[in-house]
């Protein structure tokens, strides 16, 4: 577990070490939030427009989770970079993905959040996304979503009983998420026009997906399904056939 007060002799010693082909994992749980950023100084590392943007949010709940996900990913991208935390500024890519202003040699992020957890993926050199979900759907929920997915999905998912149905909905619904993010399009690509398969023990269970037509320049990712709590699913989409070591980080006030 981290200590949210060691920021500075964390980024200190990163220099190049975002160059090795590995996969950063960050994961801020909600009630951490309020130590993490006052460790930080609060919303000084924010920017104007992204303080104001904070403060149109209608609840408390919410402006605590919106500088928790930007102080995040620059805490996450300093520490893999040695760069000042003060020196990030963000750009948003034609579908709204946020991106690192030129000049960040490479690095990449992907930000997620959803009800008590927040999470940030950093890679350098390849894009990666990534997405975080509850694992409580209910069966009518699950049927609702996968009326979007691909025809071999929906095949897979005939074969199976309530509860593994409901199961696998989820994992589909990150993986799509996740790619998505990768591939920097969000959901205005259909998520019928992509399937993922998970191959079986020979094979490692990778997970693969098929795709027509891509959006990025990579025909090759790999994916990672990760529980981190019992609460909570994860999936990274990272480019490449090789995702290389995957490191995560818990952010608590412990």
């Amino acid at each position: 577990m981290a200590d949210t007060t060691t920021v500075a002799e964390r980024t200190a010693d990163a220099g190049t070490a975002a160059g090795t082909g590995a996969t950063y994992l960050w994961l801020l749980p909600e009630h951490a939030v309020t130590t993490f950023a006052a460790g930080l100084g609060g919303d000084r590392l924010l920017t104007e427009e992204e303080r104001a943007r904070g403060a149109r949010l209608v609840t408390p709940a919410a402006r605590q989770r919106f500088l928790g996900r930007r102080l995040l990913c620059r805490y996450a991208l300093s520490d893999r970079t040695g760069r000042p935390l003060d020196s990030w500024r963000f750009t948003t890519g034609r579908y709204g993905r946020p991106e690192t202003e030129p000049g960040t040699d490479g690095v990449r992020f992907s930000l997620s959040h959803t009800e008590g957890l927040i999470v940030c993926a950093v890679t350098h050199g390849r894009s990666c996304g990534v997405d975080v979900e509850g694992t409580a759907a209910s069966a009518e929920s699950a049927h609702y979503i996968s009326r979007f997915f691909a025809a071999d999905e929906l095949l897979e998912l005939a074969a199976l009983d309530p509860a593994d149905l409901v199961a696998r909905v989820g994992d589909l619904w990150v993986l799509k998420e996740a790619y998505l993010k990768a591939q920097g399009t969000g959901l205005h690509r259909s998520l019928a026009g992509f399937s993922f398969a998970s191959r079986g023990p020979a094979a490692g269970h990778r997970i693969t997906v098929h795709d027509t037509e891509p959006t990025g320049p990579s025909a090759d990712w790999s994916f990672e399904l990760i529980r981190p709590t019992p609460r909570h699913l994860l999936a990274l989409a990272i480019e490449g056939a090789h995702p290389g070591a995957l490191h995560q980080t818990w952010l608590t006030s412990t």
